[in-house]
C-alpha cells in the first residue's frame, strides 16, 4: 500500500470517527518524505470498533439486535422514547410512516388530507441512528430466532424480495386486521377502514357513488340503491364515520349534487342491542337520540350473514328473519383479529387454541423467551390474586406462624398492589381506602388474619379483571414503557425496581405495565361530541367538540402533522370539503 493511499485511508477514519480522540494522526513534510505517527493503548482495537460501546476494560460490547416489526402506534412509540446506546434496532414495516389512526374517518369525507397524518420514519430513523426496511415479516422462527421478510407488494420493482433476519429481542407491534368473522362476501365486497389507503378508497368511492347518481337515464330506484351508504359496526370508528358521512352530505352534497341529494340515505347496523356500548350510558343514549334525528337509519339487534356484488343480508334478532336490502357501499367496522404471521406464530408456541397473543404484565409474550408483544397484536394475560393466594401469605408470614398480623401484612401491602392492578379497581370500586379496610371489612376487629380469612377477603378482587381496550392510547402508553424498561435494563438488572416475586426469590426487575386511561371521544357529527374523561365526568356538545380539536392536534407527533391538519381543519371551515376524485 503507498503512503498516500494509506494516508487517505486514516484521513477519511478520522473524519468519520470525530469522537475517537484517542487517535492522533501527525503530518509532517520535508521535502518529498512524511511521518505518520498516531498513539493509542490498542490501536488496531480503536480503529476497527471506533463506533461501538466499550466496556470498562476498552473491549467492544456486542451489542443485542432487537428487530421491530411494525410502525404503528405501539411501535413508533417505541422506537421514540428508546435511547439504550446497548442495543442494534432494526425495523422491519411495510409501510414507510407512522399513521395518526384516530382522524381516519376525517379523511374519507375530506375534512383532513391522508398525507396530513402520516409521518415519515426515516425521518426518526436517521434521529436514532436505526436501520429500516420496508418489507413484511411474514414468518416467525421462534426456535432459531429468524424472522422472514417478503418486500412490500405493489413496489414499483418486478417481483419482490425475500430476506431472513436474526435477532436477540424480537417486538411484534404489527397491529391487527379487521375481523369479518367469516361472513360470506365481506372479504370481496366491503370497505374496511383501518390503512390510510382504506380511507382513501372509501372517499373515492362516496365521489363515485355520486357523480354515478347524477348521470341521466336512471330510475329512482337505481338512485336510491347507489346512494345507499352501509355501515356496519356501532363502535367508535363505524358512528364517527357514519357521522362524517352524515355532515358531508348535509353541507356539502347538497350544494355540490343538489339533484341527487334526496336519494341519499345511511344505515348503521349494529348486532348489539346499543351502538358505543363501551362508553357511558348517557353517551349511548345520546348517540342515538342524534342519529334518529339526523335520519340516520340505526337498526341495532341485526347481524349480517352476507354480502353480494349488490345486496347486504342481515339476520333481525326479534323475528329470526333474514332482510336483503339493496347498497351503493359497505364500509365494515366490527372489531379486530390477529394477522396471519401472529397465528402461525402462535401455533408454534403452543397459544393456537387462544383467540389473541397473550403476554405478562411485562409484555413477554408467554412461552417465548426475548419476544414482545405490544397494542393491537396482543393481550395482557393478568394473573389472578387467588392463584397464588397462598404464595403471597406465606411471603408474608415471614416467622411461619400460620397467621398474619398488622405488621406481616403491611409488609408485602405494596407488592400486591402493584403485582396485581385489580386489587385497587376492586378498593375504588367498594370505596375502600386500602387492602387493611378490606380486610377489616372481612374480618372484623380480629388482628390476626389466617389464610381461609385471607382467601375469604380477596376472593372477589379478580372479579375486576378487563382486558385492556385496543386502542391507540393502549397502544402508545405500552411501545413508552417497554422503552423505559429498555433504557435501564442493565441498572435494573443489578438493582430491580419491581414487586417482590411471591413464587420465587428476590423481586422483579420492573414494575409491570399499568394502563392510564385519560378519556375517550366519541364525534357525533354537527360539531358535536361525546366525551368520557376520568373521574366519571362525560361532557357532550359543541365545548367537547373544541376540546377534541385540542387533543387530537397535542396528540399528533410533529409540528408539521400538527400544522397540516389545522390548516385542513381551517380550509375546511372557509371553503367546504374537497370533493375532487384525485
Amino acid at each position: 500500500m503507498s503512503f498516500h493511499s494509506f494516508y487517505q485511508r486514516a484521513s477519511s477514519l478520522f473524519k468519520a470517527y470525530p469522537s475517537t480522540s484517542k487517535i492522533l494522526l501527525l503530518s509532517t513534510f520535508s521535502g518529498g518524505g512524511g511521518v505518520l505517527v498516531y498513539s493509542d493503548s490498542n490501536p488496531l482495537k480503536r480503529i476497527l470498533h471506533a463506533d461501538a460501546t466499550l466496556d470498562s476494560d476498552g473491549n467492544p460490547i456486542r451489542k443485542k439486535k432487537v428487530v421491530v416489526l411494525g410502525s404503528g402506534w405501539s411501535g413508533y412509540s417505541f422506537l421514540s422514547y428508546l435511547n439504550n446506546p446497548n442495543y442494534d434496532v432494526q425495523v422491519v414495516s411495510p409501510r414507510n410512516f407512522f399513521l395518526f389512526t384516530p382522524l381516519l374517518p376525517s379523511v374519507t369525507n375530506g375534512t383532513v388530507e391522508a398525507r396530513s397524518i402520516v409521518e415519515p420514519i426515516r425521518g426518526l430513523m436517521r434521529k436514532k441512528g436505526f436501520e429500516y426496511k420496508e418489507a413484511e415479516c411474514v414468518k416467525i422462527d421462534a426456535s432459531n430466532k429468524k424472522i422472514h421478510c417478503r418486500s412490500k407488494e405493489g413496489s414499483s420493482l418486478k417481483g419482490t424480495t425475500e430476506f431472513d433476519m436474526d435477532y436477540d429481542i424480537l417486538i411484534l407491534a404489527v397491529g391487527a386486521k379487521p375481523n369479518t368473522f367469516n361472513t360470506p362476501g365481506v372479504e370481496e365486497h366491503a370497505y374496511f377502514l383501518k390503512e390510510a389507503e382504506d380511507a382513501l378508497n372509501i372517499r373515492h368511492s362516496v365521489i363515485d357513488c355520486f357523480e354515478r347518481a347524477s348521470l341521466p337515464n336512471l330510475t329512482e330506484e337505481e338512485r336510491k340503491k347507489i346512494l345507499h351508504f352501509v355501515v356496519v359496526g356501532g363502535g367508535p370508528t363505524g358512528v364517527e364515520f357514519s357521522a362524517e358521512l352524515h355532515d358531508f352530505l348535509v353541507q356539502d352534497v347538497a350544494k355540490i349534487y343538489p339533484k341527487v341529494q334526496e336519494f341519499t340515505k345511511i344505515t348503521l347496523l349494529e348486532a348489539g342491542d346499543h351502538i358505543l356500548n363501551m362508553f357511558d350510558k348517557r353517551i349511548t343514549a345520546f348517540a342515538e337520540e342524534k342519529f334518529q334525528r339526523d335520519g340516520i337509519d340505526l337498526k341495532t339487534g341485526s347481524m349480517v350473514v352476507g354480502v353480494t356484488a349488490d345486496e347486504i343480508s342481515t339476520k333481525e334478532r326479534e323475528t329470526g328473519k333474514i332482510v336483503s336490502k339493496p347498497y351503493g357501499m359497505v364500509v365494515w367496522s366490527t372489531g379486530i383479529g390477529s394477522r396471519p404471521v401472529i397465528k402461525d406464530f402462535m401455533q408454534q408456541i403452543g397459544q393456537g387454541q387462544r383467540r389473541v397473543l397473550a403476554t405478562d404484565e411485562w409484555l413477554r409474550v408467554e412461552g417465548c423467551d426475548g419476544v414482545y408483544a405490544l397494542g393491537d397484536t396482543a393481550t395482557i394475560n393478568q394473573r389472578r390474586v387467588m392463584e397464588d393466594i397462598a404464595a403471597i401469605f406465606n411471603k408474608a408470614d415471614k416467622g411461619n406462624t400460620g397467621t398474619l398480623n398488622k405488621k406481616d401484612f403491611n409488609s408485602v401491602v405494596k407488592d400486591i398492589c402493584q403485582r396485581y392492578p385489580q386489587v385497587e379497581l376492586y378498593l375504588k370500586k367498594n370505596k375502600l381506602k386500602n387492602i387493611a379496610n378490606l380486610l377489616k371489612s372481612a374480618n372484623g376487629e380480629d388482628t390476626q388474619v389466617n389464610i381461609e380469612k385471607f382467601k375469604q377477603a380477596l376472593s372477589e378482587v379478580d372479579s375486576q379483571m378487563k382486558n385492556l381496550p385496543a386502542t391507540a392510547q393502549v397502544a402508545s402508553q405500552q411501545g413508552k414503557y417497554l422503552a423505559k424498561c429498555f433504557n435501564k435494563m442493565e441498572k435494573c438488572e443489578k438493582k430491580p425496581e419491581g414487586p417482590l416475586r411471591f413464587r420465587g426469590e428476590g423481586r422483579h426487575r420492573f414494575q409491570p405495565f399499568r394502563y392510564r386511561h385519560f378519556g375517550s371521544f366519541a364525534p357525533l357529527g354537527g360539531e358535536q361530541t361525546a366525551a368520557e374523561l376520568p373521574g366519571d365526568w362525560v361532557s357532550i356538545g359543541h365545548s367537547s367538540q373544541w376540546l377534541w380539536y385540542s387533543v387530537y392536534a397535542s396528540k399528533l407527533v410533529s409540528w408539521r402533522t400538527r400544522m397540516l391538519v389545522i390548516s385542513d381543519w381551517t380550509r375546511r371551515f372557509v371553503f367546504g370539503r374537497d370533493t375532487s376524485s384525485i
